[in-house]
């Protein structure tokens, strides 16, 4: 299958993008800039030259390929405006992509987050959040799994807060981000809140799956751990580097502050039973052990 993917050179994607080609697929990466491209070219991909904001640029690769995921997004989150544009732009591009798509019956597999339920862990039939700092991007998901009944085969994976590999990424990932930073590993509230995780490479797995045999409309969590408190997650960090372990108020975190706080594992089950997904990688906390002070 020939597939075009956006976002084929992060954490996410450059896994993805080995999984592809693993099995045997040909891929096609979107690159924002030469160095982009020369990573994309050294994975094995062929690499087109446009970002997010490149519609044009995204309705011929789309159209050009068997399949298509879509993993790009705006890395600002440094104010609520700039995580407005974010999901702005990448709304119009997915409108884009599976416009492309319209009656192929070719994949498009788009990502979303895990959603939170007040007292128990999410399920893959829980909606997305439409309101809210990036309830934009839950009604553009939306759209996308709507359009199953255009003959596109859309779906989409929701990866948990920390998507982690070799120590790194995700939520977790800027925790220690910060810890660095500021000489202390701190966690927000009283850190009871859990939240859930999985490894790049497992996740991968599931992106590759929901290619190639997820029914239209369908929706899958790439969970691998339910859910760790987060206190547990930043004494590793805070061992690891060497800091004080400390509770700060929310709104110490910035503007992902009040998502910090939020109690949101997450279950996996039922994508596990119906597309045969089971993760191998090491756990978030087994993980973050290879954090190097």
């Amino acid at each position: 299958m020939r597939v075009f993917i956006t976002g084929g050179t992060g954490l996410i994607g450059a896994a993805v993008v080995a999984e592809l080609l693993a099995a045997g697929h040909e891929v096609t990466a979107l690159a924002r800039s030469d160095a982009s491209a020369a990573t994309a070219t050294a994975a094995g991909c062929a690499a087109v030259r446009g970002s997010l904001a490149d519609l044009e640029v995204l309705r011929a690769a789309a159209a050009a390929s068997d399949g298509v995921i879509h993993l790009a997004f705006g890395n600002d989150f440094s104010s609520p405006e700039a995580l407005a544009a974010n999901v702005a732009e990448e709304s119009a591009a997915l409108e884009v992509l599976g416009s492309a798509l319209v009656g192929s019956e070719k994949p498009l597999v788009t990502v979303a987050g895990t959603p939170g339920v007040p007292g128990r862990a999410s399920t893959e039939e829980d909606p997305v959040p439409t309101v809210g700092p990036v309830g934009g991007r839950g009604l553009a998901v939306m759209r996308a799994l709507g359009l199953a009944s255009q003959g596109v085969r859309s779906s989409a994976v929701r990866l948990p807060r920390t998507v982690h590999s070799d120590g790194t990424g995700g939520f977790a990932g800027i925790l220690t981000r910060i810890a660095r930073q500021t000489g202390v590993a701190a966690y927000p509230g009283d850190g009871t809140q859990r939240w859930p995780a999985v490894h790049a490479a497992d996740a991968a797995v599931l992106f590759r799956l929901a290619l190639e045999g997820s029914p239209g409309g369908g929706v899958w969590h790439a969970v691998a751990d339910d859910g760790d408190a987060v206190r547990d997650i930043v004494e590793v960090i805070g061992r690891r580097l060497g800091l004080p372990v400390e509770s700060r108020p929310a709104d110490a975190f910035g503007p992902l502050g009040a998502v910090f706080a939020a109690d949101q594992p997450s279950s996996s089950a039922l994508t596990r039973a119906e597309l045969g997904w089971e993760p191998t990688h090491p756990s978030l906390l087994e993980d973050l052990e290879l954090i190097e002070a």
